[in-house]
């Protein structure tokens, strides 16, 4: 679907195409769309508001696949798995007395959380039921339920032995990890990117890597996607999987009945599901 062909609907379901003001411009008939996913840095919402078109978004589908993700992700950091894999695939069954070939418990470290909406609260009730310590920074202080503990961003980054990025990408989080950022990491702590590419300025983390400012990272996003680093690619104490966070099953099929829902409920009801703008 392109610019030529866009007039003729009313309504749409895009994953990852471009609604830029371009694409919104010759779109004369659009009233909704639906966006295959939670995140919705590729439509321009401002612009689609100015122009009277609705975006909602999936919140719901993406919530727990997401999650697990994210706690996968933590467990092969603290363990080593893409360095143990990858010198048993080399012909090298490592001898697991050596202090230097061993991995790292999770119980009683802390993780830190930016970013506490749902997939974020989920993320620490997984991480709190295996012996965890939350902190979390967030727009706003939520529920001592979660019991997390509400730090500032200084000290987020300060204390995490691993920290697990769950923030929207906006103007404020874009590069929110950089040189800077890594440099007030502790050296031993793991990032975890389930969130979007660009909250993390790339030049930075390579740097950071090559340069033992933190131990490690788990990307399932980048900012050239879908080209990684080459950097990155090369290193032992980096875990990459192509942005799959809710690549299950069930999930895809939840998916698409959310997105489609939100598009039936508008035209049924006058508003979407989960309307976002």
């Amino acid at each position: 679907m392109g610019l030529d062909h866009i007039a003729a609907y009313d309504g749409v379901i895009v994953a990852k195409m471009i609604f830029d003001k371009q694409m919104i411009d010759a779109a004369k008939n659009l009233k909704i769309i639906s966006t295959y996913g939670v995140g919705f840095d590729h439509v321009d919402t401002e612009y689609a508001k100015e122009k009277g078109i609705v975006v909602s978004n999936c919140p719901e589908s993406v919530l727990r696949p997401t999650a697990e993700l994210a706690l996968t992700m933590i467990l092969a950091s603290a363990r080593r798995l893409r360095y143990y894999d990858h010198t048993l695939r080399e012909g090298v069954f490592l001898n697991a007395d050596e202090y230097d070939n061993q991995g790292y418990s999770i119980e009683s470290k802390t993780l830190g959380i930016l970013g506490m909406g749902r997939i974020g609260q989920q993320v620490a009730r997984f991480a709190k039921a295996l012996g965890m310590k939350i902190i979390y920074h967030n727009r706003h202080q939520l529920d001592e339920k979660l019991e997390a503990k509400y730090v500032d961003f200084a000290d987020l980054i300060k204390n995490a032995d691993f920290l697990s990025l769950h923030a929207p990408l906006t103007d404020e989080t874009y590069h929110i990890i950089n040189a800077d950022a890594f440099k007030q990491m502790k050296d031993t702590a793991f990032l975890i990117n389930v969130a979007r590419g660009s909250l993390v300025d790339s030049d930075a983390l390579i740097s950071a890597l090559k340069n033992d400012e933190i131990a490690g990272a788990a990307l399932d996003v980048f900012e050239n996607e879908p080209h990684p680093r080459q950097e990155l690619v090369e290193m032992d104490n980096v875990i990459m999987t192509p942005h799959v966070g809710s690549a299950t099953h069930v999930a895809r099929y939840n998916l698409s009945k959310e997105a489609a829902n939100n598009v039936l409920s508008f035209f049924k009801d006058g508003k979407a599901i989960n309307q976002i703008n």
